[in-house]
């Protein structure tokens, strides 16, 4: 071999191992490189879960301050008065806290909405009768068969036996589905087991939006922490009207216009704005009283979180407003609060 031919031969053998050299190199910076993103993926996401942990505590305690606060004013105003200081504001500027609205107050860094429902102006689950039944779901637009199935099926699951009605249903048909489970048998202990029922559907329950038509919710018409089997007049939502009743949703919310701009007012009184007589039948659905047991539902989030966290607590007031027995807490609720 001639002196040129070896020296072709080392200088391809030198480029071979030079560009083997550079791919080694590439292979390692791209290792490096998918390393260094994952690295980076994990702390921004690591850091993403922290800040939304800490926004969804601040908006946790918000929602607290603003339970308190709406516990507090009912507690500071006697009962008999049937007002309470306005949320936010000094405690002797008077408003009928009771009445199921929303309202939104500025806290620190932070805000919080807060409502407070009194539980004898919805329909008692476990008093109501058939007739009353199928007079609500006939007034929410719910068609046959499903109104038959829905009644029947409620009132087997609080009764204590194993016979089903007509339209009803009971074990057999629960051990049926799939995951399966049995029927109570016994009272309703919360609104939401209604879900479970047969011919129950969630937007029947939640509620739900068609076009323009915001159809009622099952969960804000009916309870199960209601002392009486009326409703109470004083304090029921354009909703309860509206299902019980059967005013149009512009007749009813009428109703409670007028009702929050009246400053004395009776059960007759009221009866007549609903068109109802003293000899009416209708009458025996309704009494006039002071909240007993209320529900106080709280959001609260961050000013510059979109993160909203919301808790739920059932208090039974003692006579006068002197105490309070905390019946039931929900610590994560699912009520909407853009009503």
């Amino acid at each position: 071999m001639t002196n040129s031919s070896k020296f072709e031969f080392r200088n391809s053998k030198l480029a071979g191992e030079r560009g083997l050299a550079l791919v080694i190199v590439l292979w390692i910076f791209i290792f490096l490189f998918v390393v260094a993103f994952d690295f980076s993926s994990s702390a921004r996401e690591e850091g993403m879960a922290a800040q939304r942990y800490a926004e969804e505590s601040e908006g946790y305690y918000l929602a607290l301050a603003g339970f308190e606060d709406a516990l507090y004013r009912l507690l500071y105003t006697p009962a008999a008065t049937g007002q309470t200081a306005k949320l936010g504001g000094s405690p002797t500027e008077p408003q009928d806290l009771v009445d199921g609205n929303w309202r939104e107050v500025d806290f620190g860094t932070g805000s919080y909405r807060v409502r407070v429902v009194d539980e004898s102006g919805k329909i008692n689950i476990n008093r109501a009768d058939e007739e009353t039944f199928r007079r609500v779901f006939a007034n929410l637009g719910v068609e046959e068969p499903q109104r038959s199935i829905l009644v029947d099926s409620i009132l087997d699951w609080r009764d204590e036996d194993d016979l089903h009605r007509a339209n009803g249903a009971e074990n057999d048909y629960y051990l049926s589905l799939s995951p399966s489970y049995t029927a109570k048998n016994g009272p309703f202990e919360t609104v939401e087991e209604l879900l479970w029922v047969r011919g129950m559907t969630p937007d029947l329950f939640y509620g739900s939006q068609e076009r323009e038509t915001q159809k009622l919710s099952l969960r804000e018409i009916f309870t199960v922490d209601s002392a009486t089997d009326r409703v109470n007049l004083r304090t029921a939502s354009a909703e309860v009207i509206q299902a019980l009743v059967g005013l149009s949703p512009e007749r009813s919310k009428d109703f409670v216009k007028q009702r929050s701009q009246m400053s004395e007012k009776t059960l007759s009184d009221l009866m007549k704005l609903l068109g109802i007589t003293a000899g009416d039948s209708a009458l025996r659905q309704f009494v006039f009283t002071n909240p007993s047991v209320v529900a106080i539902e709280a959001a609260g989030r961050h000013a510059d979180s979109l993160t909203r966290r919301q808790v739920k607590g059932v208090v039974r007031l003692a006579r006068g407003n002197l105490g309070f027995e905390l019946i039931r807490w929900i610590d994560r609720d699912t009520t909407r609060t853009d009503q």
